[in-house]
């Protein structure tokens, strides 16, 4: 019997990126149906956590500098190269819109990390269409095609509703997991805690 494990995710979010990777290396192991599900984590801070924009602009020094040692800390154990990019925060709508394009082409997973690359190893501005446009060629999509979906009404509505969705089950950034719809986990650093969750609801199931 399979899990549901649902995935709220933003391309423009470093800890996102490392949960991304962590994830995909422990979903083939564990009992899950994997759900993804793209949104637009700006929308979110909007409007349940602007406190992420006043600390932006007003960051403790202290904090700083242990969340940057903490980052560096994560993504080697990830094994992954973060850097920080040139443009921060990036506009992502546009790359989470063509999401819904790649899901459709079962190509969400190589789209996904080629967004992923792109900005956090490579310092491209996943805002750009050209850059996203290459990002759905590597995932083995037509670029084109890629952005001509992301601006469809339909790509749109599917950003805003699961955008909206997250919110409204008690979502307030990404990553955010989903055990079984009702069991919430915030965090890269809660992947342990929603695979020791998976492996729970199995036992009991």
């Amino acid at each position: 019997m399979k899990t549901s494990l649902e995935f709220f995710f933003d391309c423009s979010s470093p800890w996102t990126y490392l949960a991304f990777v962590r994830l995909l290396e422990r979903a083939p192991h564990l009992p899950i149906n994997l759900i993804w599900k793209p949104i637009l984590v700006g929308g979110v801070f909007n409007k349940v956590n602007g406190d992420v924009y006043s600390q932006r602009a007003n960051p403790n020094p202290i904090k700083a500098a242990y969340f940057k040692k903490d980052l560096g800390d994560w993504a080697r154990l990830a094994g992954v190269k973060l850097i920080s990019p040139s443009v921060f925060p990036v506009r992502s709508v546009t790359a989470m819109r063509g999401c819904f394009f790649a899901l459709s082409q079962d190509k969400l997973v190589p789209y996904a990390k080629a967004l992923f690359e792109a900005y956090w190893e490579q310092d491209q501005d996943i805002g750009q269409h050209e850059v996203i446009a290459d990002c759905a060629s590597k995932a083995g999509l037509d670029g084109a095609a890629c952005l001509e979906a992301a601006a469809s009404p339909e790509a749109k509505a599917g950003l805003l509703a699961n955008t909206e969705e997250l919110i409204v089950r008690g979502g307030f950034g990404s990553p955010t997991f989903f055990v079984n719809h009702d069991d919430m986990f915030f965090g890269n650093d809660r992947l342990e805690l929603v695979e020791a969750a998976i492996r729970r609801f199995v036992s009991e199931g």
